[in-house]
């Protein structure tokens, strides 16, 4: 893909400097928004964007930015997906709302039967759609709390999971998304992630998964009991906590521990979900069945939109009335959504997903070939990070990995910081983008570690 059709012109497929990043048009208007916008919303790269399409960022400078960030996995189908763009269009010249709850419309129930389909497991299923991650997450417990009668939530380290009350309490982070925000919900326990770059470190030995899982195990049984817990919410690769993909057997074997005691086991997809990862959902990487699924970014191609999907007995144990919400399933939403998935069906996004991740795991590995602070390279699919360490040792290094967004940023590269530590670098590009782009950016990046690290 070369260009784009975005508003009637082409915005062609280029990284391109006509002013510093921010620029002063940029500038004009972030001073605008000290005055109006909460301080507590910020921003990452205040360049603001006036189009958007395949792998480009076009700023009101006229700068063009190359995205490895997706609005954080939200435009994964790329950013005004031609799809996405009539199917939403032909809806808002319908109707734009009527809350579903009141009259109700088949588009709503069309993007429900494709979840239903699409999602792991052959079994019945039932879905409700919401408006965002942590609106799915927390549906999801109230599902399997009143599905199971019992109360405890069991998340993990390095978790991320919304910024509610209930989601927050989930997350693991203190700082920004906790601190001086509670207090917080209760019956939510935090569990040992399998973290294999951290685990396998330590004295030369490795943690297997069934190992990881077995230490949960053992804190759900000892410290709660598992006749306490509701749901086991977990992220098959964390997002926010860095990319993390616990070591093979860890997933199954929780799954399997959740069956025998019947713990509802969520699979929290927000990020992960959608072609990301190389696979429809990064749940069947190891064939686990979650009971119940939850998904957002994504979803949609840029709408707002999210969804809680699971097995037909649990979502059928909640009656009427007790589940919803006045936008939730937005007309416009879903029917951007039925784009964004025809468009993941019928486009090669999967396989865009799988050949980006090996584009991007290549050019880490030169990269860390180079510079040992480059200390692990994960992910699946278009969902790959980069963990950076002091130059001797495997302790976080987030200092550096600020240097090198900086650099990139001013060279009209958009990446993306995370994790516990805050020194890791995410790449979520757009599966729309081309391979020239992917080329530049990383040369980018390249040059940014070797600038940063001297």
């Amino acid at each position: 893909m070369t260009a784009l059709e975005i508003g009637g012109e082409a915005l062609p497929q280029e990284r391109k400097l006509v002013t510093e990043i921010p620029g002063p048009k940029s500038r004009e208007i972030e001073e605008r928004r000290k005055s109006a916008v909460a301080p507590g919303v910020g921003s990452s790269l205040p360049a603001y964007v006036v189009a958007a399409g395949g792998g480009i960022l076009k700023d009101v400078d006229g700068n063009q930015i190359i995205d490895l960030g997706a609005g954080i996995a939200v435009t994964t189908a790329g950013n005004s997906n031609p799809r996405v763009v009539k199917a939403a269009t032909e809806q808002l010249q319908s109707f734009t709302h009527t809350c579903f709850m009141v009259n109700p419309y088949e588009g709503y129930v069309e993007v429900a039967e494709a979840l239903n389909r699409l999602t792991p497991g052959d079994h019945e299923k039932r879905s409700i759609l919401l408006n965002s991650g942590a609106e799915a997450v927390e549906n999801a417990v109230k599902i399997a709390r009143a599905h199971t009668g019992r109360d405890a939530v069991v998340v993990f380290d390095h978790a991320y999971h919304g910024r509610t009350n209930l989601t927050m309490s989930m997350t693991a982070k203190a700082t920004p998304y906790k601190a001086g925000f509670g207090p917080f919900a209760g019956e939510v326990y935090r569990a040992p992630m399998s973290y294999p770059y951290r685990d396998n470190d330590a004295a030369g030995t490795k943690v297997s998964g069934e190992e990881a899982a077995k230490r949960v195990i053992t804190m759900i049984e000892k410290q709660i009991g598992a006749d306490s817990v509701a749901a086991i919410v977990i992220e098959p690769i964390q997002g926010e906590g860095g990319f993390i993909v616990p070591a093979e057997g860890f997933l199954p074997a929780l799954v399997e521990f959740a069956k025998e005691k019947g713990i509802v086991f969520v699979a929290d997809e927000v990020q992960a979900g959608f072609a990301r990862t190389g696979k429809m959902f990064a749940s069947e990487w190891e064939d686990i069945v979650p009971d119940i699924i939850t998904t957002a970014k994504g979803i949609a191609g840029g709408l707002p939109l999210s969804a809680v999907t699971g097995r037909a007995e649990i979502m059928d144990s909640v009656g009427p009335g007790r589940l919803g919400g006045t936008y939730g399933g937005n007309p416009v939403a879903c029917a951007a959504a039925l784009g964004a998935i025809a468009s993941y069906e019928e486009d090669g996004l999967v396989e865009n997903a799988a050949h980006i991740g090996e584009v991007v795991t290549d050019r880490l590995t030169q990269l860390q070939s180079k510079h040992p602070e480059v200390g692990d390279i994960r992910g699946r699919g278009a969902m790959i990070a980069a963990e950076f360490v002091q130059h001797d040792s495997i302790d976080p290094n987030p200092d550096l990995v600020k240097k090198i967004a900086d650099y990139c940023a001013k060279n009209g590269v958009l990446v993306l910081t995370t994790g516990t530590f805050g020194n890791i670098l995410r790449f979520l590009p757009p599966l729309t983008i081309s391979d020239e782009l992917l080329g530049d950016a990383f040369d980018v990046i390249e040059e940014a570690v070797a600038a940063s690290v001297a």
